[in-house]
Parts: C-alpha cells; structure tokens; sequence
C-alpha cells in the first residue's frame, strides 16, 4: 500500500511539473509579445497609428491572459474534486441559448447560421451553468473553423437511457491523424488559428464527463465536424 501511495504521489508530481511548464510556455510568447510592444509604446516620436495598434494588440494579449488563467483555474477545480457540480432538471433549450448568447456576434460578423431542432421538454440532471461553459467553448471550435456564410447546427433529443446534444458544423473538418488528440489539453491542430491555446475542448470533455456524460467527435475534411454529448440518466 505504501509504496501504490509512493506511486501515486510520483505520478501527481509529474502532472503538476507537466502542467506547470504547459502554462510557463503558454504565457511566454503573449508575455514577451506585451514587453516589446511596451519598449516601442515608450519611443515618443511613435506614430499615432502605431501607437494605437500596439495599445490594442497589448489589451487583446492581456485579455487572451486573463481567459488562460481562468481556465487553467477551472481545470485545477475540476482535477483536485473540488467541483460539485448540481444536479438541477436542466432544460436543454435553454441550456442551448445560454450558450449562443456570447457567439452570436462573432457569427453574425461571419455571417454564419445556426439552426436548433429539438423538443421544449427536453432535460438532464446537471448544472447549468457548468455546462453552458462546456457547450460554448464547443461552439467557439465551431465558428472558428467554419468559414463566412456557413452553417451550425444544434440538435437535442432525449430516451429513456440519456439525454443527447449534437453540434454539427460545415467547416473545415478536422484529419483523421488528430482527432484523437483534440480533448488533450494544450493541444492544437494544423488548422487552429494563432490565438488559440488548444485548452477550450479539454475544459469541455472535463466538464461533461464530470456529469456523467460523454462527448464523442465525428469529422471529415472539407465537410465538417459533428460533437455528439450524451448526459446519462444512470451512472455509467
């Protein structure tokens, strides 16, 4: 037993040695990006138009910083059980347009559609909020790598064994050779744009499983991708 423990201590200090050079290298390249931006913000003679883009680009950095930090924050909730999350009757309809109120901005600058199907009387035990965090980080997957004028869709369903949410999008796709990789923290694929930090669908699947869920990925090149969440009624 002692030495399971040992074990077992040994393998919890090397997730943390792990997670800590995962976040020191996430932060690097925003935080040396702000102290050269800083340098030229200093030069007086700088232009105005310059000056004004640095000042944007330092708030976007700083706001990307903030977002990280919240996250991995969350993640150490989760990890160390400190979460409980509620068992509410949830409605998945409005669990749904929780979580499009963020993105519909950035839809609506992509001039992107979405499209709900699903029944008013839907529901699972869960929490709501927890959850909805889980779905937009999803739905951010979503937009990021659909292009101008495509479409997402939203679908909810429930039988006697679970309740279902699948999200399907026509964007990009994801290769066969990464999906299994896309729940892994800090993970990020060929098409991920610069700003990404590859931590928004780990938080999700974390969250989901966390409530007795599963969430599954389907995707093809070119054609786009389907997340298929399923919240169970028993314990699996």
């Amino acid at each position: 037993m002692l030495s399971e423990q040992s074990s077992l201590l040994q393998e919890d200090k090397l997730k943390l040695t792990n997670a800590i050079s995962d976040i020191s290298h996430q932060l690097k390249t925003p935080l040396t990006s702000m102290t050269v931006m800083a340098d030229l913000l200093s030069d007086p003679e700088l232009h105005v138009e310059k000056r004004t883009e640095f000042t944007r680009k330092i708030t976007v950095q700083l706001e990307r910083i903030g977002w990280l930090v919240s996250s991995l924050l969350k993640f150490s909730k989760i990890d160390a059980g400190t979460i409980h999350f509620k068992k509410d009757q949830v409605q998945v309809c409005k669990l749904v347009r929780k979580s499009l109120e963020p993105m519909l901005i950035p839809m609506d600058i992509k001039e992107q559609r979405v499209l709900i199907d699903g029944e008013d009387s839907t529901t699972f035990a869960g929490d709501l909020n927890w959850t909805t965090e889980a779905i937009i980080n999803i739905l951010k997957n979503c937009v990021e790598h659909t292009p101008a004028g495509g479409e997402i869709q939203i679908s909810f369903a429930e039988n006697t064994l679970f309740t279902e949410i699948i999200i399907t999008d026509n964007g990009k796709g994801i290769p066969k050779s990464e999906l299994p990789y896309i729940f892994k923290r800090f993970y990020k694929g060929k098409n991920a744009s610069e700003d990404s930090v590859g931590i928004g669908l780990a938080l999700a699947q974390s969250i989901v499983t966390g409530q007795n869920g599963t969430i599954d990925v389907k995707s093809e090149v070119g054609k786009g991708t389907q997340f298929q969440i399923k919240f169970y009624k028993q314990v699996i």
